[in-house]
C-alpha cells in the first residue's frame, strides 16, 4: 500500500533521528564529564533527559515544519530551520527545568550536546535525502488519463516524489494526436495501445486509470487482456488519488463507490467513545479557559459596541439545526444590508480585536458548550450556515453527506485547506471531509487535533 510506504519512510526519518539525538546527549555527557565506572548509574542519570531532550526538539522540528519536505528543498533552509527549532526546544527545556530540576543535565553538557546535535541531525537528513535518490523509487507508475483529478494527482507525485518513493513515468491518453503534450513532468507518452509496451520498456510497476477518460474509448476487456495476459497491474485513480492527497475525488463519483468501498464504518463502540471524549474535552476547556474567556468577553465588549456573544443558526448531524454560539469578532450588524455572504481573508466587517480572536481560534471558544450539548464534536466537518446549504447541496455531489456526522470544531479539512470562502473551496473541503468520514476513528481525532494546535500556534487560523 502506498500509504504504508509513506508511514515507513517516516518512520525511518524520526525514529533514527530521535536515536541521534539521545546519542549526542548522551556522547556530550561522555566527552564533558569523562568515561563512566558504572554505565547502569550513567544511563539511568542521562538517559531520560536525553529522550526528553530529542522529544521536545522533534516537537519543535514539527512545528516548525521541519518533516515537510516540500518546503525543505533548500538546505539552506533546512539548516536555518534546524538551529532555530534548537532555540525554541532550549526555551521550553528551560521552562521543563524550573519544574522538572530532575531532567537537567547541565549547562556544559547541553551546550556541546547542541553541537553534536546539529552535527549529526543535519548530517542524517542530507543522508537520508541522498539515500531516497540514490535507492531510486520504489514504485514507478502511469497515467491512464489526463483529466483535472489525474493532473493534480501528478503533481502531488511530483512534489513528494523523493518523500514517497515514488516515480511518475507519464501519461497515456486515448486521444493520439495528445502523444508528446507536456502535461506535469513528464507528459503524454502514448495511447492505451502503448501500454505493453511501456510497461515492459520503463519497468511500470502500476497503470493508475481514469475511468472518466477511458469511458467509451477503451474497452474493460482490453485491460483485463492487458492484467491477465501480459501481467499488467492496474489501480483505480480514485484510490490512489485519495492514498495520496488525503482527500476523496469528486468527479465522476458515483453512489456506487459509497455502497462497495471500504471504510464508512461507524461501530457502537467507535461512537460511544467518541462523544465521551467530547464531553470529558468540553467540560475539562470550560473549566480550565473560564478566566481566558473572562479576559475575552470583557476584550470585545471594551472594543466595540454590541454583544459579546453571536449566535448563529448552523446545520448540523442528520441535517438538525441548532444554534452555534461563538465570541463576536465582527461589528454588530455586519450582514443587516448585505444578508449572509461567505466571509473573506482580511474581511473589512471584522474587528480589530476579532482578527486577533479568529487567529488565535479563541472566538471559538463558547463552541465548547454547543460540543457538551451534542450538538457538535471537537473533530468533524465544519458546520455550515443553512443559508448555504441549498446552493452547496445542488452545485456540489454528495454535499449532504457530510451530514452523517456531527460537526466539529475542527477537522480534517481545516488542517489540509487553508481557507474557504466560495463554492470551489466548499467543494474542495468538501473532498476532505468525504475522506474524514470514511477513515473516521480515534486516532485520526487526535492526529486532527494535534494538527490543529500547530495551526493555531502558528498563527494559520483564519
Amino acid at each position: 500500500m502506498l500509504l504504508t510506504r509513506l508511514i515507513r519512510r517516516s518512520t525511518v526519518l524520526v525514529t533514527v533521528e530521535h536515536l541521534l539525538i539521545i546519542l549526542a546527549v548522551l556522547a556530550a555527557a561522555v566527552v564533558r564529564l569523562g568515561v563512566p565506572s558504572d554505565w547502569t548509574e550513567f544511563l539511568r542519570s542521562y538517559g531520560w533527559p536525553a529522550i526528553v531532550v530529542a522529544a521536545a526538539l522533534q516537537l519543535c522540528l514539527y512545528y516548525s515544519d521541519m518533516y515537510d519536505w516540500r518546503k525543505l528543498r533548500d538546505r539552506r533552509v533546512r539548516l536555518v530551520g534546524l538551529v532555530q527549532a534548537l532555540g525554541v526546544a532550549c526555551i521550553i527545556l528551560a521552562v521543563l527545568y524550573y519544574w522538572l530540576p530532575a531532567l537537567i543535565i547541565g549547562r556544559g553538557v547541553f551546550l556541546l550536546a547542541a553541537v553534536f546535535i546539529l552535527a549529526l541531525v543535519a548530517g542524517w537528513r542530507f543522508l537520508y535525502e541522498w539515500l531516497s535518490a540514490y535507492l531510486g523509487p520504489s514504485e514507478r507508475l502511469l497515467i491512464l488519463g489526463t483529466n483535472p483529478a489525474a493532473v493534480e494527482l501528478a503533481r502531488e507525485l511530483f512534489d513528494r516524489r523523493h518523500e514517497l518513493g515514488v516515480e511518475l513515468v507519464g501519461f497515456v491518453d486515448p486521444d493520439e494526436s495528445r502523444v508528446g503534450t507536456p502535461i506535469v513532468n513528464p507528459g503524454v507518452i502514448g495511447t492505451p495501445a502503448d501500454i505493453p509496451r511501456i510497461v515492459a520498456a520503463r519497468e511500470v510497476d502500476r497503470v493508475v486509470v481514469s475511468l472518466a477518460d477511458t469511458r467509451g474509448k477503451l474497452r474493460m476487456d482490453d485491460l483485463l487482456d492487458m492484467k491477465l495476459k501480459q501481467g499488467v497491474t492496474f489501480d483505480h485513480l480514485a484510490t490512489v488519488y485519495e492514498q495520496y492527497t488525503g482527500k476523496i475525488a469528486l468527479e465522476n463519483l458515483r453512489p456506487s463507490w459509497f455502497v462497495f468501498s471500504t471504510g464508512f464504518n461507524r461501530g457502537p463502540l467507535m461512537l460511544f467513545c467518541k462523544r465521551a471524549m467530547d464531553v470529558f474535552a468540553a467540560v475539562v476547556g470550560l473549566v480550565i479557559t473560564a478566566p481566558l474567556v473572562a479576559l475575552v468577553a470583557l476584550a470585545v465588549k471594551l472594543t466595540s459596541p454590541g454583544p459579546v456573544l453571536y449566535r448563529q443558526q448552523r446545520v448540523g448531524h442528520h441535517g438538525t439545526l441548532f444554534t452555534l454560539v461563538k465570541f463576536r469578532s465582527m461589528y454588530a450588524d455586519a450582514e443587516a444590508a448585505s444578508g449572509a455572504v461567505w466571509a473573506q481573508l482580511n474581511d473589512p466587517r471584522v474587528t480589530p480585536i476579532g482578527r486577533f480572536l479568529r487567529i488565535t481560534r479563541l472566538d471559538e471558544l463558547p463552541q465548547l458548550w454547543n460540543v457538551l450539548r451534542g450538538h457538535m464534536s471537537l473533530v468533524g466537518p465544519r458546520p455550515e450556515r443553512p443559508e448555504f446549504i441549498d446552493e452547496l447541496t445542488k452545485r456540489i455531489p454528495f454535499y449532504g453527506q457530510r451530514h452523517v456526522v456531527r460537526p466539529g470544531l475542527t477537522g480534517w479539512a481545516q488542517v489540509r485547506y487553508a481557507y474557504g470562502a466560495s463554492v470551489h473551496d466548499a467543494m474542495e473541503k468538501l473532498q476532505y471531509d468525504l475522506f474524514y468520514i470514511k477513515h473516521l476513528s480515534m486516532a485520526l481525532d487526535l492526529f486532527i487535533m494535534f494538527a490543529t494546535l500547530k495551526t493555531v500556534l502558528l498563527g494559520r487560523g483564519t
